[in-house]
């Protein structure tokens, strides 16, 4: 299982599994990656989070230590809820679910995308993973 999956599949079951049937964690993080990508990036969707008054919450996915805690209305807030509703259809999640799972999963997301405290640059998600892929593989 791939680090995107393990993550999906921890913020689902933080839900109670209430994804699994309806989508399931790949579907969820299609819709995180789909996110990162309109925003240009890691850097970019975490500036708008940082706009919205959460800066301390997004300080501790990036550095060492305990992350904060983000919650459902939180994200229903910098998101919108015309994009909760679009990732909702998307995964085939209830709103109020598809805005719990992101909340699971952005920060322990944001976290294993910073190992050292530094912010992937540009868009370059592919690559990062495909460098996974190649560690994982080829040692």
């Amino acid at each position: 299982m791939g680090l995107f999956d393990q993550l999906a599949g921890q913020a689902i079951n933080a839900l109670g599994n209430k994804a699994e049937g309806a989508g399931g964690h790949s579907a969820l993080m299609s819709a995180v990656m789909d996110l990162i990508n309109q925003h240009g990036g890691v850097a970019g969707l975490l500036q708008k989070f940082q706009e919205s008054g959460l800066a301390p919450q997004v300080a501790s996915w990036i550095g060492a230590g305990a992350n904060a805690v983000l919650s459902s209305e939180q994200v229903k807030s910098v998101l919108g809820a015309d994009v909760i509703a679009q990732i909702a259809e998307k995964t085939g999640l209830a709103p109020d679910t598809a805005s719990s799972g992101l909340a699971a999963l952005l920060p322990q997301l944001v976290d294993h995308l910073t190992p050292n405290g530094q912010l992937p640059e540009g868009n370059d998600l592919v690559g990062q993973g495909l460098n996974m892929l190649k560690g994982k593989f080829f040692g």
